[in-house]
């Protein structure tokens, strides 16, 4: 029974996190300390054509930002960084990875 709770545990701690975080951009949001979502990808659509595959929205020296991984039709993947109280392109970086 105790390996079963252990077990039960490991698997809900992503859940866990990811609604701590879904909660931490809203409280941001509704703070007015980040732009919305819809505004970001639109910065993210002028800069680079292409899809958002992974998105992260991180706190680093009391300044939030976006850090996106975008597919472009030609296969290749960029990251960005974008201030999210801005929209201001912080850094484009092509993923030497994808080669």
């Amino acid at each position: 029974m105790k390996h079963l709770v252990v077990f039960l545990l490991l698997i809900a701690t992503p859940v866990l996190a990811d609604r701590e975080d879904h909660e931490r951009a809203r409280r941001a949001l509704e703070a007015g300390e980040i732009l919305p979502l819809s505004d970001i990808l639109a910065v993210v659509e002028a800069a680079h054509a292409g899809r958002v595959i992974e998105l992260e929205l991180d706190r680093d020296d009391g300044m939030w930002i976006y850090e996106l991984e975008v597919l472009t039709p030609e296969g290749q993947i960029y990251e960005m960084e974008i201030d999210a109280a801005t929209g201001d392109v912080l850094e484009i970086e092509r993923d030497r990875e994808d080669d």
